[in-house]
């Protein structure tokens, strides 16, 4: 089964108020509304994109290690992918899907990360709970996000119903501001130079992970 069609069988549990989040019927207005919203802000489509350069950066990963971008891409390629939380179960299938596609990248000689705004408490959780070959690294204040054009303040009404719902990103994130990534992912080739790019303002729809394989045969052909 495809990622999408996995995300699309747990969008309709969900949305039935299936185990096991029971989600009620009156949140999923206020949630497609905020969804609608970010989609015509444009948002997605300001956010860098192939052929830009990929900005710089060093992020720590789950153990505390600093992780440099620069360090990363004098081995290979470089896949990113702009992960909201381990409290976002879709989220948590592309991470699933992309464990399973990381031999692939491997092959080509590629390194892959996930970046998001979670402490390293809930970082480690996601690796574990995901059973997880790759680190997620923690971008605090969705810093890097920014950079790619990728951070978006959730609003009002959408931060009081995660209060309602127990999903409290201020903790999640050790960072006072509800700021989260749009799920975004990236094939950055050793120059630098962006060769994919994917970004999502509707977090339930992702790309297949082969979908950057193409991508990656001309980072490493170029590289060789």
């Amino acid at each position: 089964m495809s990622l999408q069609n996995k995300l699309d069988a747990f969008k309709a549990d969900f949305k039935a108020g299936k185990a096991p989040f029971f989600a009620p019927p009156e949140i999923h207005p206020v949630m497609e509304r905020a969804t609608a919203e970010l989609i015509a802000s444009g948002q997605a489509e300001r956010a860098l994109r192939a052929g830009d350069q990929a900005p710089v950066f060093t992020l720590n990963d789950p153990n505390g290690t600093p992780v440099s971008s620069e360090a990363l891409l004098a081995k290979g390629p470089l896949v990113i992918s702009f992960y909201r939380g381990v409290w976002c179960p879709y989220c948590n299938l592309e991470l699933q899907a992309l464990q399973e596609a990381l031999p692939s990248f491997e092959a080509l000689g590629a390194s892959l990360v996930a970046i998001s705004p979670q402490n390293a408490v809930n970082s480690r959780k996601s690796v574990r709970t995901n059973q997880l070959g790759f680190p997620i690294l923690s971008d605090t204040h969705n810093d890097v996000a920014a950079a790619f054009g990728l951070r978006f303040a959730l609003p009002d009404y959408l931060v009081e119903l995660y209060k309602q719902l127990k999903n409290d990103l201020p903790a999640f994130n050790g960072d006072p501001n509800w700021t989260l990534p749009m799920p975004a992912r990236y094939v950055i080739g050793q120059d630098g130079t962006i060769l994919y790019s994917e970004v999502n303002p509707d977090y339930t729809h992702r790309p297949e992970p082969a979908d950057m394989l193409p991508a990656l045969r001309r980072a490493t052909a170029r590289a060789a």
